[in-house]
């Protein structure tokens, strides 16, 4: 049996922090404020595969009210997703993701995000998508007030 899941997040930007997507530092003036290191990418895949696996959200099993998750890699959250997902003997078969942001540009970092991904998720990276696309102008992400990430995944 196929199971899908979906997952979305948003942060918005904050001086004197790092900008962390997809478990990659990438160089701007900006990071994202959150409890963790604010990698929307990474909460969105991990919301899409809870989704998928209907073990509730990235909130309930990470909680930004717990100092353990304070400044915590969410490259590790994922990994440790993962790891549940396999003891109850899910399967990850891909992972599709969208960053919603206007600048930096993401290509540049593309294959780097591509490569952390899969490796966290034990997945070949031709089974792990990441896509980016522009507020143009428009919204909380246009504005450049934040980023925002949707992630579809599936397991069986």
């Amino acid at each position: 049996m196929s199971r899908t899941g979906i997952g979305y997040d948003c942060h918005r930007f904050a001086s004197g922090r790092r900008l962390v997507l997809g478990g990659v530092e990438i160089a701007h003036e900006r990071g994202l404020d959150g409890h963790s290191d604010a990698d929307v990418l990474v909460h969105a895949i991990i919301d899409a595969l809870l989704g998928a696996a209907a073990m509730g959200d990235i909130g309930e099993h990470f909680p930004d009210t717990d100092e353990r998750y304070r400044d915590a890699s969410s490259i590790e959250l994922l990994r440790e997703i993962v790891t549940q997902l396999s003891e109850r003997g899910l399967t990850i078969g891909n992972v599709d993701a969208t960053v919603l942001i206007e600048r930096p540009k993401l290509a540049p970092a593309r294959e780097e995000i591509r490569s952390t991904l899969a490796a966290a998720l034990g997945l070949p990276v031709d089974r792990v998508s990441v896509k980016a696309t522009r507020g143009e102008g428009m919204g909380f992400v246009g504005r450049e007030e934040g980023v925002a990430a949707l992630a579809v995944a599936t397991l069986s």
